[in-house]
């Protein structure tokens, strides 16, 4: 009994400090007029790094997203977490069920023409390389790529795996939309590839063009 209460307990506080947190926040957006028709259609796959994952989640509490999430200690806190925002949660990931929880991220994002959300260095990095499941997730849904990330002024640097970062209350967001990217059906492997390497790049660009804004020289 106390394994569940304890992790939804992390999930409820965890929804309510994060909403605490940017709700003292100034967020500014750049880039999303370019993918405001994709976004508004609800078929579009968020890619964000997993250390841009806090920001990313609140902005899109509520839209019933489908997110695949590990199934260690640290992802069952998060799972309760975007639970708490509003999404559902697929478990898995690529060393532990992550062949299954692809198929059924596929499967409910076709069925359901809901959002779908990848953190493609995920859940153990490497850190800012990214995994091929957002590329065969794109093509069997016909789903746009929309890169995602932001930065603070003020933040707290871990030194965890990723470089995850902690914006401070009352500090200024930056979050950056990037270009998108579609996945045609019939890609062959070189193409999948080429498309990985350019999604890659991309959140790559606007990260280090959302660190720079703030001075931030995150290695």
């Amino acid at each position: 009994m106390i394994k569940n209460i304890l992790p939804n307990l992390a999930g409820i506080f965890g929804k309510l400090l994060i909403d605490l947190l940017f709700f003292t926040t100034q967020i500014e957006l750049k880039g999303k007029k370019k993918v405001e028709s994709i976004i508004l259609s609800k078929r579009f796959i968020l890619a964000f790094w997993h250390s841009r994952i806090l920001l990313v989640s609140y902005l899109y509490k509520g839209w019933n997203g489908a997110a695949i999430v590990s199934r260690s200690s640290d992802g069952e806190i998060i799972a309760r977490v975007l639970q708490r925002q509003g999404h559902e949660t697929i478990r898995g990931s690529t060393s532990r069920g992550g062949l299954r929880a692809l198929a059924t991220q596929i499967r409910r994002l076709n069925e359901k023409n809901m959002p779908g959300a990848v953190i493609p260095d995920g859940p153990r990095g490497p850190r800012f390389k990214v995994q091929p499941g957002v590329i065969t997730l794109a093509k069997k849904t016909g789903y746009h790529i929309i890169p995602i990330t932001y930065s603070a002024k003020k933040i707290k640097l871990f030194k965890s795996w990723d470089r995850f970062i902690l914006p401070f209350p009352f500090t200024k967001c930056r979050v950056v939309y990037g270009n998108p990217l579609y996945v045609p059906a019939d890609a062959d492997k070189n193409r999948e590839s080429v498309c990985r390497l350019l999604l890659e790049k991309e959140l790559c660009r606007i990260t280090f063009e959302a660190d720079r804004y703030y001075c931030h020289r995150i290695t």
